[in-house]
């Protein structure tokens, strides 16, 4: 039965547009779905039954279902750690097999780029000016860091004292004061994730552990209690590229999570976990005796071994890590039910939702590195919580920095001090930025509004030296006073991050779009 289900798994039959029977295998990125609306009493994939009442023409497939009581993926994990198995296809493998000749340009490096949508200010974060004129001045309070004369605002008071640690960018600009997904997506990444560039030299997967190379991660991929996940733009972008190198999305918001789903009675998990599990294990001793998992190509048993080994499932449910960890970077406490609602913003729940889910969200984003993702977007920012107009949608400057900042601050602090136990500082490079900054002026209400010429940016990590200030910004906050640092800079430093750019332009065949992109100036850490 498990052989069937495995198989059924790997690849199925659909009708196409012209009435005839095509084998498909899903692949990362694609919206085709598993037509598995039907099982046996059983609750496995009854194949005849299913393909009788397969795709029609543009329909969109039928989730994965077992029979009695429809259960989220998350319970799936806890069954039996294969939730995300199906995924690891032989078709969606063959990107990364095909890669294998460029693996050697991969400097085993990651990026999490954890994006602040909406634009969060200078003034209030990383640039302080306590001593403009009134008008301009910083309106919270200001708290020296671990670097003699360098301050922050008071509501990154934790990452104050972590400041040895980091670097601090304050003559960036995006020129961009509009809501939208640059630098990460936009003109600078080609209208690209910039996750994208790198799965299209490396592949859609990590061939050792089956881990997608390009993540995106919204609240919804740690807690279900929250709204789904929104954005001011399409974080799947893949520009140039074919949707195969498009981020996978774990999580409610997810084609993936949408479409596995069990229907298994609450009172038989436990029961059928260890069913299920005793199954797979004589598949696999079968598979071994038989000889015929050495007769499979290098992708198919890539994919089964995957599929059995749970790796994937394993690196996205938090209940596998210490729960110590956990708790370090648990920022629930930050949520304050109903204390925004007098924005908009705030009685959509969004402001409660990315302070109790962003410190989880850049542990899962750790996890995800360390099982071998090379770029994963955390996206807790919905439509724009860092929009602090003081208007009837958003909250005011003190206000926002209390709702959104102090958690920020410290998840991100919790990360640092995570990877700093870990050894990992070496390995992985945080990015902290969003669409734009703050005008330096602040409104009649108590905001600020958009602003395209000064955006702070935070970085951390890489093998980069630490505890760096770089440039200088004019004395009203609103321009840089030394060079400007763009966009460009910030990608060409993110994919020089993670690729050798060297090794890269010695390869024919590499798409052109990276080399370039790549081969911009960087933002000099040195």
């Amino acid at each position: 039965m498990v052989d069937g289900w495995v198989a059924q798994l790997l690849s199925c039959d659909i009708l196409n547009q012209d009435g005839l029977t095509e084998q498909r295998s899903w692949s990362l990125g694609s919206k085709v779905r598993f037509a598995f609306s039907r099982c046996t009493r059983n609750g496995w994939y009854d194949r005849d039954e299913t393909r009788a009442n397969a795709w029609k023409a543009g329909a969109t497939m039928s989730p994965l279902r077992f029979q009695e009581h429809l259960l989220p993926r998350r319970e799936f994990l806890r069954i039996g750690s294969l939730a995300i198995g199906g995924f690891a296809l032989p078709t969606m493998l063959g990107s990364s097999a095909k890669a294998e000749s460029l693996s050697d340009v991969a400097t085993g490096k990651s990026v999490i780029f954890l994006f602040q949508q909406g634009g969060p200010s200078q003034f209030e974060t990383f640039d302080p000016k306590p001593n403009a004129p009134s008008e301009i001045r910083t309106l919270t309070e200001v708290v020296q860091t671990s670097l003699s004369g360098v301050a922050f605002g008071e509501a990154m008071s934790r990452l104050s004292r972590l400041a040895h640690k980091l670097t601090v960018v304050r003559s960036f600009q995006t020129n961009n004061a509009g809501h939208n997904l640059q630098p990460i997506v936009g003109p600078d990444s080609l209208d690209a994730n910039l996750g994208s560039h790198y799965s299209r030299i490396v592949g859609s997967t990590n061939p050792q552990t089956g881990m997608p190379t390009n993540i995106v991660v919204y609240p919804s991929a740690v807690d279900s209690d929250v709204p789904g996940p929104q954005a001011r733009g399409d974080l799947k972008s893949t520009g140039p590229y074919g949707q195969a190198y498009a981020p996978f999305v774990p999580g409610g918001g997810g084609d993936l999570q949408q479409d596995m789903r069990l229907n298994l009675p609450h009172d038989r998990i436990f029961e059928d976990r260890r069913g299920l599990l005793n199954q797979l294990d004589r598949f696999r001793k079968d598979l071994d005796t038989s000889g015929r998992i050495e007769q499979m190509d290098q992708l198919q048993r890539q994919a089964y071994e995957l599929l059995l080994s749970g790796k994937v499932a394993a690196a996205l449910d938090l209940a596998n890590e210490d729960p110590s960890v956990v708790r370090r970077y648990d920022t629930q406490h930050f949520a304050r039910e109903g204390q925004w609602d007098k924005a908009a913003r705030g009685r959509r729940g969004y402001y409660t939702a990315q302070a109790k889910s962003i410190g989880k969200l850049l542990l899962l984003a750790r996890r995800l590195c360390e099982a071998g993702c090379g770029f994963v977007t955390v996206h807790a920012g919905y439509a724009g919580v860092w929009d602090m107009h003081a208007d009837g949608n958003n909250l005011n400057m003190v206000d926002g920095m209390n709702a959104v900042g102090r958690a920020f601050d410290y998840a991100v602090a919790a990360f640092v001090e995570d990877i700093e136990l870990l050894g990992l500082q070496e390995k992985i490079m945080l990015v902290c930025v969003g669409e734009m900054g703050r005008t330096p002026r602040v409104n009649g209400r108590g905001g600020r509004d958009h602003w395209s010429r000064l955006a702070p940016l935070l970085l951390y990590g890489g093998g980069q030296p630490s505890g760096k200030v770089i440039g200088r910004s004019t004395r009203d906050g609103g321009e840089p006073d030394s060079e400007a640092l763009k966009p460009s800079h910030l990608v060409s430093t993110i994919l020089n991050t993670m690729l050798d750019l060297g090794r890269l332009r010695l390869i024919s065949g590499v798409p052109q779009q990276v080399v370039e992109l790549a081969s911009n100036p960087m933002i000099s850490l040195a």
